[in-house]
């Protein structure tokens, strides 16, 4: 379990400052292994793919993509995330100051000292800046609801996917099962594309690259993309609900498609459905952290992303073989906490040798269908049968 965790990479993101590697968590690989292998899916490339394509390593208090931070308060610890423009902007209204702030993240550490954990992460909630205290949530596996009729016959080749998330973790979960031979359909509003085509693209293509892209914004080609949920066997979002509800387009205004799985992915669950989360804060709420003598570091990159991403294809493959016709909802600081529930594991007795984080594979063939063959799919589902 340790010898694993050092030679595939989670050592260099799971560190001090200094690099000193914490196994602390080594448990949490093993059991994303356990659920990702009869996906079809190895969960250290899973976990450190990232990592392993953009040359980043654990920095202690610092993630690993820089964009937040594990900062002590004054009875406690919590994580930010600066990631936005608009939590930059919002900082001196959560730190109540008129001052400019030239340097955030001192300003915000010192400010922070001076505070209890609870104040600021629940000012930081109504600002919609990420941020939550750690340990804050206690595990909880995903909740599923029976919505439509159970499917009768056996799951055949043809399994439809309807991929409406971006970012991370809902669209891993649509990645693994287009591996598994699944048709998955990736929409992107052209007015609000997915935030990771501002970044590495090879990451964006690793999440989609082997689904069919569908451009369709939620309101202005409502019935349209109305259409494509109604014949869809699978449902991905990870938006927030109201805006779903709002273009008519949340799984309680769908037809009844017997056997249909609509997964939710979100930060906290249907009980803050408003409330924002990203991997790393997510993990601090659910006290996926590591240790060292100086208190809590980060684990891994962005970890309750993936690891979301992976728990939530379980989930729909798990509902699929029971006959499908719910709706499951997977929130990543539940996910966080269950891993880290897991027993904590001590260092090795002796040195370990600390392998790099392994890029994915990223010479798989792209799809060769287009948006026009999507809707032709959708015209020939929507056909009555006799």
């Amino acid at each position: 379990m340790r010898e694993r965790w050092a030679a595939g990479g989670m050592a260099r993101l799971t560190c001090t400052a200094g690099g000193t590697p914490d196994f602390s968590r080594a448990a949490v690989l093993t059991e994303a292994d356990r659920l990702a292998r009869p996906l079809g899916q190895d969960a250290n490339t899973l976990l450190t793919g990232r990592s392993g394509m953009t040359g980043r390593r654990g920095h202690g208090r610092v993630s690993v993509g820089g964009s937040t931070r594990l900062l002590q308060a004054s009875d406690g610890w919590i994580g930010v995330t600066l990631s936005r423009s608009t939590d930059l902007d919002s900082l001196p209204a959560l730190l109540e100051t008129s001052e400019s702030i030239t340097e955030p993240w001192r300003t915000l550490a010192d400010a922070v000292r001076l505070r209890t954990a609870s104040e600021i992460v629940e000012r930081a909630q109504l600002l919609g800046i990420p941020a939550a205290e750690l340990g804050a949530v206690a595990a909880a596996p995903p909740r599923s609801a029976r919505r439509w009729p159970r499917r009768q016959q056996p799951i055949d080749s043809n399994l439809l996917v309807v991929d409406l998330s971006s970012m991370w973790a809902g669209p891993l979960c649509g990645q693994i099962l287009a591996g598994l031979g699944a048709t998955v359909v990736k929409v992107e509003s052209p007015l609000r594309p997915d935030g990771t085509r501002a970044g590495d693209p090879d990451f964006f293509r690793w999440m989609n690259g082997l689904k069919l892209p569908y451009s369709a914004d939620l309101y202005a080609d409502g019935a349209r993309l109305g259409r494509l949920l109604d014949v869809a066997d699978v449902v991905i979002e990870a938006s927030r609900p109201r805006a779903l509800v709002q273009a008519g387009l949340d799984a309680h205004s769908r037809t009844d498609r017997p056997g249909r799985v609509w997964v939710r992915i979100t930060g906290y669950g249907p009980s803050h459905p408003m409330r924002v989360a990203f991997g790393d804060d997510a993990a601090v709420a659910g006290a996926l952290v590591g240790q060292s003598p100086d208190g809590p570091i980060f684990c891994g990159d962005a970890i309750a992303d993936p690891l979301t991403g992976i728990t939530a294809a379980h989930q729909v493959v798990e509902s699929l073989n029971r006959g499908g016709g719910e709706t499951i909802d997977v929130a990543m600081a539940d996910v966080a906490a269950t891993f880290a529930a897991l027993p904590a594991v001590t260092a090795p007795p002796r040195p370990v040798e600390l392998g790099e984080p392994c890029p994915p594979d990223l010479d798989a063939p792209q799809p060769l269908r287009d948006a026009e063959w999507v809707d032709r799919l959708v015209a020939a589902r929507s056909e009555p049968t006799c």
